[in-house]
């Protein structure tokens, strides 16, 4: 099996710069990109309808945004990409997929480019360590200011 790079699609502006990598380091190993859209949970359960219907449509949301990034992503990778919709935490939702697929050899994130630092999912892993999903997993943290021709370079 290709070696799976591990991208989670999330709404920073450095978040594209991974997907990017990604991309570029499966075409160049002959590996594939695995997209992982965390979608928030609401516990509130006494609006469960309404509850259902906002969990539909962000599902519905996440689905089309999956779908219009994969096309750019087939392209620079040369393989199609794995789509994954899970719901939770983005830590938790990592440590799930990462358990479950052996095959994803390594979390691809962006760092922030704002002076607050790299940005909270990124700040986590590099607390928690190398070990997610019950095992040891390389993590790679991309510059998210990087431009398209210098991730063609590093990758």
């Amino acid at each position: 099996m290709p070696r799976k790079f591990l991208v989670v699609v999330d709404d920073s502006p450095e978040f594209e710069a991974a997907l990017r990598f990604a991309s570029r380091r499966a075409k160049s190993t002959g590996g594939r990109v695995v997209m992982l859209r965390v979608l928030p949970t609401d516990s509130d359960a006494h609006w469960s309808g309404v509850r259902e219907e906002i969990e539909r449509q962000q599902r519905q949301e996440a689905e089309i945004l999956l779908n219009r990034l994969g096309e750019e992503t087939q392209t620079r990778s040369g393989a199609a990409p794995v789509f994954l919709i899970e719901k939770g935490e983005a830590q938790a939702a990592i440590k799930k997929v990462v358990a479950a697929d052996p095959d994803i050899k390594i979390l691809v994130l962006a760092a922030g480019t704002s002076s607050r630092g790299p940005g909270p999912l990124v700040s986590a892993i590099i607390k928690q360590g190398a070990q997610i999903g019950g095992r040891k997993l390389p993590v790679t943290i991309v510059p998210g200011e990087l431009t398209e021709d210098e991730i063609e370079d590093l990758a």
